[in-house]
């Protein structure tokens, strides 16, 4: 029985973390990673790791070597947050005739942001006989698909309230530059108004596949970001937050309908929240017949989400018809413990 061959393009934090988790699955042969940084080093020289049996791969920074066309069965894209970042990289393994899985936030429920580039991409995919999914943990799970699954128990829906408190304090230096860490109040304001701040990427995502999931019919969406300032001194592997200055940011948004609410979101992050006596957690609030109230405490660790989502989709994702497809459109995710070869429908692999 062959192995399910998988491809990694990116190999930061998250794409080594995918390499890992790989490593331990059966039924699963890495065959190629592209990535910058390690050029000409082997995967498991990198990861500090022996790989015992598995195949040595090295990695390039050249993706026509790494992933040569039919190379794979599937992809992970673990790089970029933004479709219009993500495209040309998705547009080259799509004609490779590989399918792929993105970590790109936008890519979640391409249709928010960038319908136009969604639609090149579906018809792109369909052409070339491949599946594209978008998913992490946030958006991807905790706050759109796991209200959209809850929901399955209703009558009806009246509105949907998501919030997630997270730490920010395993995360590197881009996140801390992107989230505010460290600045002050005032240079805050001037980065805000001139949208150089990125915050939290997803909630028009994540509210749009609410929406289309539930039925819910939305016509406008709304989205603010708030400095979360620390009154004491706090630090963080990679973060430093100095009394009066921020920690991070509280990002909210809003799906209405007719002025009205229909969908909320909360999601306050930043930088060790214990010192401000803030617990992390998850929560979906579905308010209707019957109501549902969820909480997860402390907060799914996003990192480790984000890695698990995209290794435990793989399977739904090779099985999948052709085109760009979202977490609505693949059966329920869950972790794989057993072995891969015996989730993938006869044909459905792509490299011999």
């Amino acid at each position: 029985m062959q192995n399910v061959k998988i491809a990694i393009w990116g190999f930061g934090a998250m794409g080594q973390g995918m390499a890992r988790a790989l490593l331990g699955r059966k039924g699963i042969e890495i065959t190629g990673i592209c990535g910058r940084g390690n050029n000409g080093k082997s995967m498991c020289e990198v990861l500090g790791i022996d790989c015992g049996d598995h195949k040595k791969v090295i990695i390039t920074d050249d993706v026509d070597v790494a992933i040569p066309p039919k190379s794979a069965d599937l992809v992970i894209l673990a790089t970029d947050s933004f479709t219009k970042k993500a495209y040309p990289k998705l547009e080259n393994l799509i004609e490779k005739g590989v399918n792929v899985i993105t970590i790109a936030e936008e890519m979640s429920w391409t249709w928010a942001g960038e319908p136009e580039l969604a639609q090149k991409l579906d018809v792109l995919a369909k052409q070339n006989g491949v599946s594209v999914l978008g998913t992490g943990i946030n958006p991807g799970l905790v706050m759109d698909l796991l209200a959209v699954i809850l929901s399955a128990c209703m009558i009806d829906v009246k509105k949907v309230t998501c919030r997630r408190v997270n730490s920010l304090s395993p995360f590197g230096p881009t996140v801390m530059e992107e989230q505010g860490v460290g600045i002050t109040p005032q240079v805050f304001a001037e980065k805000n108004a001139k949208g150089e701040l990125a915050g939290h990427v997803g909630f028009a995502e994540s509210i749009g596949m609410i929406a289309a999931g539930m039925g819910l019919e939305i016509d406008e969406f709304t989205q603010q970001m708030q400095p979360i300032l620390t009154e004491v001194d706090r630090k963080s592997p990679y973060g430093f937050a100095a009394a009066g200055t921020l920690a991070g940011v509280n990002m909210t948004a809003q799906g209405k309908r007719d002025g009205e609410t229909i969908i909320d979101m909360y999601h306050p992050q930043q930088i060790e929240p214990q010192m401000a006596g803030v617990d992390t957690g998850d929560y979906v609030v579905l308010e209707g017949t019957p109501p549902v109230n969820m909480q997860i405490t402390p907060e799914i660790e996003g990192g480790l989400g984000t890695i698990a989502m995209a290794v435990n989709c793989i399977p739904q994702v090779i099985n999948a018809d052709a085109g760009l497809i979202s977490m609505l459109d693949i059966p329920v995710p869950r972790v794989i413990m057993g072995d891969y070869r015996k989730l993938i429908k006869e044909g459905k692999k792509i490299a011999q």
